[in-house]
């Protein structure tokens, strides 16, 4: 029996946003969540959509600076938020460097000693925390939906190319959409995987487009005053390979924007329609 524990809440929107922990077999440590239930809930199921966030973010980022619950309630989508990684696993340098360890879990499931021993985030988001929230909250475990930041956009990518019949839909602001390109994703993957690259194909979206395309549209928003664009993002090469594979992609190029919050909101009524026309 899963030990499920609410540590606050929030009237938001006639829905309730509420912050959750619980012992996760998947991590082998406690990890937290965000929930916003929108009113509809009172009176039936609902379609839920997973936002995974980016680098040094937690489960609150957001939730609180996104402003996504007015269009949750608009359209009846529960949202859930998990934290980007475990946390306090006691892993030497775990806490050392802001972009691996703690904050950055990359959403792989690590197979190096000694990450292997709690950085399953890969099974933590399409696994575990899918049948919890199925158990105790009023979701629809048919009608799920994925997007994210950032790490969180390369998360979301490569959670739904290799899981199409578990995700009706995807977004992502600003994805690390060419990983293994990335220096970012190359200390993650080396550190998390290992050294060979074969591995990390595995959890690479551009890699992984060209085998099993999505079956709906991909969209993509992307500041081009983002100061990450060219070093670590690489939409280009992800449009590349969408472009080989037949794969319908809408990616948006937004002038003046960077890679903060402030860009994640501007465009958050779009991610959400999107969403509520393939879930609701």
């Amino acid at each position: 029996m899963v030990s499920l524990v609410a540590t606050h809440s929030y009237k938001c929107f006639d829905g309730t946003v509420r912050f959750y922990r619980h012992p996760s077999s998947a991590c082998n440590s406690e990890m937290k969540f965000a929930v916003y239930q929108p009113p509809q809930v009172a009176s039936q199921l609902v379609p839920v959509l997973y936002f995974l966030s980016g680098l040094t973010c937690t489960e609150e980022n957001f939730i609180t600076k996104a402003g996504a619950q007015q269009f949750a309630a608009q359209y009846g989508i529960m949202l859930v938020v998990p934290d980007t990684s475990p946390r306090k696993t006691g892993i030497p340098g775990e806490e050392d460097d802001w972009d691996f360890g703690s904050g950055a879990g990359f959403y792989v499931d690590a197979t190096e000693a000694p990450w292997n021993a709690h950085y399953k985030m890969y099974h933590y988001v399409t696994e575990e925390l899918p049948a919890l929230i199925a158990k105790h909250f009023p979701a629809n475990p048919d009608r799920q939906g994925i997007f994210g930041h950032s790490m969180g956009g390369h998360g979301a990518l490569v959670c739904a190319l290799r899981n199409p019949d578990r995700y009706r839909s995807v977004s992502a602001f600003a994805p690390i959409a060419a990983p293994m390109q990335s220096p970012w994703g190359q200390k993650a993957f080396t550190n998390y995987l290992g050294s060979d690259r074969e591995s990390w194909k595995a959890y690479d979206a551009s890699e992984l487009v060209i085998q099993r395309p999505f079956h709906d549209t991909i969209l993509i928003d992307q500041g081009m005053a983002d100061s990450f664009l060219e070093k670590q993002l690489m939409p280009d090469v992800f449009e590349q390979a969408c472009a080989a594979a037949g794969q319908s992609l809408q990616l948006r190029r937004q002038d003046g924007y960077d890679h903060s919050y402030y860009f994640i909101s501007s465009f958050m009524a779009d991610h959400l329609r999107h969403h509520a026309e393939r879930l609701c």
